[in-house]
């Protein structure tokens, strides 16, 4: 009987094809150049009111370089520098900053932003505002703090017939950025056939980085027999990024990183499919990629897409003599 040594199992082949665009945004690289920035400016601690973005491996990091994260400002001790998250805040938590006498560093993203101008704009010329989002969201909360005057959420098309503004021809809708295009269609055809002289958004206020990803993600699901989608469960663009893998009829996974990735979830794939969400370090990704290769012969493909080249300046205080800009990178 022989001695000799056992040969390794031959692995069996996997495709893997990776989304593009899929990851961080310009908006996300902003907000975490910012809290960096802050402290290499004023040194640590510096406050952040929520999680700077929704992903914990960018939380971490950030806390591990001195960032203290609290749900409310009344955490914060007087006078400390304080970052806002992406997502953006009410008027209210804006004042109670004011009282604590704290030095905010704004990081809501730019479009975040632009819908807070464009729904107090309308409030202010007598306009009920319909905002289509989901309720409890970071982003939502904050949208419906600063716009004032009467804010109607609706999250679903069952919620337009129950809407009753003080003036059906004095209605404006603006939408939660994280909603695409198709995430938002039906429910707008909706209100503009119930009030015909709404008024809302350009198609191209939505958010770029939210429909570039689901178009990638449409894309790429022609094309694999599973999905992995990277990001954050409380991430409301990700959790949209899994939903269309299911909605095209392929399996799909939502996974924080690759300790959460099920092998057997792939049992009769031979091709998978990854992309990330907005608040997903590519690291994350290139985790996972790296761990499949534990189990499987890869052959690894990008997909062409769309060449993001947004760029937001950064605050004022910390762009420093160059203006840097943070810009989206893939």
């Amino acid at each position: 009987m022989g001695t000799g040594t056992r040969s390794p199992l031959k692995k069996r082949p996997l495709e893997i094809k990776l989304a593009k665009p899929r990851g961080f945004c310009a908006g996300v690289e902003r907000a975490i150049e910012i809290v960096e920035r802050a402290l290499a400016l004023y040194g640590a601690p510096v406050y952040v009111r929520h999680e700077i973005v929704h992903n914990k491996r960018v939380v971490e990091s950030l806390r591990d370089k001195g960032a203290i994260f609290v749900e409310e400002v009344d955490e914060i001790p007087r006078g400390a520098v304080t970052v806002f998250s992406a997502h953006g805040v009410s008027r209210v938590v804006e004042g109670d900053a004011r009282d604590r006498a704290l030095h905010v560093i704004d990081a809501t993203c730019p479009l975040v932003s632009k819908i807070h101008k464009e729904g107090h704009r309308s409030a202010q010329q007598g306009h009920d505002v319909v905002l289509i989002g989901h309720e409890g969201h970071p982003e939502v909360e904050g949208t419906m703090g600063q716009i004032g005057g009467t804010v109607h959420l609706v999250t679903q098309i069952d919620d337009v017939p129950s809407l009753i503004p003080a003036d059906p021809d004095r209605v404006t809708y603006v939408t939660q950025t994280t909603l695409s295009v198709d995430d938002t269609r039906d429910i707008i055809d909706a209100l503009r056939a119930r009030f015909p002289a709404i008024q809302g958004p350009d198609v191209r206020d939505i958010c770029y980085a939210t429909q570039n990803r689901q178009t990638a993600v449409r894309d790429l699901c022609n094309q694999v027999d599973a999905l992995l989608v990277v990001g954050a469960h409380n991430s409301s663009n990700s959790n949209r990024l899994r939903e269309i893998g299911e909605a095209e009829g392929i399996p799909a996974y939502l996974i924080e990183d690759a300790a959460a990735l099920e092998i057997d979830w792939l049992a009769d794939a031979a091709t998978v499919g990854i992309t990330a969400g907005a608040s997903a370090p590519e690291e994350l990704v290139q985790e996972v990629v790296a761990h499949l290769k534990h189990y499987f012969e890869t052959d690894i493909t990008q997909l062409g897409g769309v060449e993001e080249n947004v760029q937001f300046k950064l605050p004022a205080e910390l762009s420093g003599d160059a203006t840097r800009v943070a810009s989206a990178t893939f």
